[in-house]
């Protein structure tokens, strides 16, 4: 019988009563572990958080807060190579790709650490300046923002198992607020080991961290008005947990991140050589083969001028064809494997659906996987798309194949290429290629009314941008619309989802004494 992981609710390790779902390594299909969360006590599990964990964190200052945060991060780097382990069993990830998912969880913990150390010994954030309300400024009025007093609910993706928990756990502890997190059950063997390493170092103190692993059934009737709740997932589940009572009748705070289309567009003016055209197409082959594709900030819509639809068809396909997908484990392998056998069916169907209204410019699926049986593992080769009708083609700016696939699309002009990117009707990230700083600009002011983070790349920085896709502690994470309108990160700027403002109005020696305890 494989191991069943235990749950960490109400201040102790408890198992649930049923079979659990079985977790397998999705390139050898060998079994794993089991979660269960069935029986589980979630009334306790809650009160217990808000009560005891929320009240012991808010006890503490900021700076007090981010050593903890600065501990946490310690712990998890000490047990790197376990975790690395893991993700390529759970995962099937390459070694780099790990990476991503690790150490961008312990480098975000290690970002707020040091920016929660500023705040100082403050409780409290002060928001602004005292304004005057009367003549004389007799009486004054005076934003702060103090720590919310419930849970903070994490219904996390499967992809990012590890950066996907503290990302978001970075903010929440350092605001004050404790934490409940439900991982996806298909990769919940990493969060479950990174939590009970976290448990066991009594680092925190008991019932500011939790987990659940398993189905989530039962955790949103939990929440109560003073609670936040943050999910990364699909459109659908996003609208179910839109319409339940604890968010449209409690007002539970709630942030979401579902679907996104995202889109790279090289502007006009750039010829087949030109540098620009050679990192749009470096950075799509990147963003396609990056954790196979599995990536909310994906590039999945590849626009260019019409003159050069041809020439980055052959650039980005003989990129690929260089991408040795299979086992993780064989060193000459550059891309593993979905992490289950249930995506790469979702993968196909999807790839299927666009195939219905594109044509097929590299097809990675004629190559063999290298050390992987294509029956067992969950392996999808990379799949570049295209078609010279781009707006009569709607799917291909409204469904997101959450693989390794991308659609290469024509554009007129920069006009017509700046609405392809706005009919993905809400995006993550764009980034834009070129080496005309007005025009990049001006097109990064148009493209930001609908996307969260516009990445812009000229030659100047083609060796130290970030990436399209990598999502860092500094900028905001988010996107409107489609993509779910939710906002993380951004620096301390994620503090505000998990803080409540209130307007102070009183005297000005009042104002005073509260400046002296709460300025940040």
């Amino acid at each position: 019988m494989t191991e069943l992981l235990a749950n960490h609710v109400a201040g102790r390790w408890q198992t649930g009563s049923g079979p659990g779902s079985l977790l397998r390594d999705p390139v050898l299909g060998a079994e794993l572990v089991r979660v269960d969360a069935t029986g589980l006590d979630l009334a306790a599990a809650f009160a217990f958080a808000r009560d005891t964990g929320g009240k012991a964190l808010r006890a503490l200052s900021y700076a007090e807060r981010a050593r903890l945060l600065a501990d946490i991060a310690t712990v998890l780097q000490s047990r790197r190579d376990a975790y690395y382990e893991i993700s390529t069993a759970n995962s099937g990830t390459v070694r780099n790709d790990t990476a991503v998912d690790v150490d961008g969880g312990i480098y975000t913990l290690s970002q707020y650490a040091r920016w929660g150390a500023a705040l100082g010994a403050t409780r409290h954030l002060s928001d602004g300046e005292a304004v005057a309300l009367a003549k004389d400024g007799v009486f004054l009025s005076r934003h702060i923002q103090v720590p919310t007093r419930g849970v903070a609910l994490f219904i996390n993706a499967f992809n990012f198992p590890a950066w996907g928990l503290w990302e978001k756990a970075a903010a929440a502890l350092l605001s004050g607020v404790p934490v409940i997190v439900k991982p996806a059950t298909a990769t919940a063997w990493l969060t479950q080991r990174m939590v009970k390493d976290v448990i066991d170092a009594g680092i925190l103190p008991p019932g500011a961290l939790s987990i659940v692993c398993g189905s989530a059934a039962g955790l949103l009737d939990q929440l109560q008005p003073m609670d936040v709740v943050s999910f990364t997932g699909s459109a659908d589940t996003a609208a179910t947990i839109r319409s339940h009572a604890a968010i449209s009748r409690h007002s539970v705070r709630s942030n979401i991140e579902a679907d996104s289309v995202n889109c790279a567009l090289l502007l006009p003016g750039h010829g087949p050589d030109s540098e620009a055209a050679a990192l749009l197409a470096r950075e799509v082959v990147r963003e396609m083969t990056v954790k196979s594709g599995q990536k909310c900030t994906a590039i999945r819509r590849v626009l260019v001028p019409q003159a050069l639809y041809d020439n980055l068809a052959q650039a980005i396909s003989a990129q690929l064809a260089k991408i040795s997908v299979g086992n993780p484990r064989n060193d000459a392998v550059r891309m593993g494997s979905l992490v289950s056998r249930e995506q790469y069916d979702s993968v196909q169907q999807g790839l299927g659906r666009l195939l219905e209204h594109t044509t097929v410019l590299h097809d990675g699926r004629r190559n063999a996987l290298l050390d992987a049986d294509p029956a067992i593992a969950a392996c999808a080769q990379p799949v570049l798309l295209g078609t010279q009708d781009p707006d009569g083609s709607a799917l291909v700016h409204d469904m997101e194949v959450f693989g390794p696939v991308a659609t290469l699309l024509p554009y007129r002009d920069l006009a017509h290429g700046l609405a392809l990117a706005h009919r993905g009707q809400g995006s993550l990230v764009c980034s834009i290629y070129g080496d005309d700083d007005k025009a990049l600009a001006a097109a990064a002011t148009d493209l930001a009314a609908s996307h969260g983070r516009v990445h812009v790349v000229t030659p100047a920085v083609a060796k130290l941008h970030t990436g399209h896709g990598n999502v860092m502690p500094q900028s905001l994470h988010g996107g409107p619309g489609r993509a779910g309108g939710g906002s993380e990160l951004g620096g301390l700027r994620a503090l505000d989802f998990y803080h409540r403002k209130s307007a102070i109005q009183a005297a000005p020696q009042v104002l005073q004494a509260l400046a002296e305890t709460t300025e940040a």
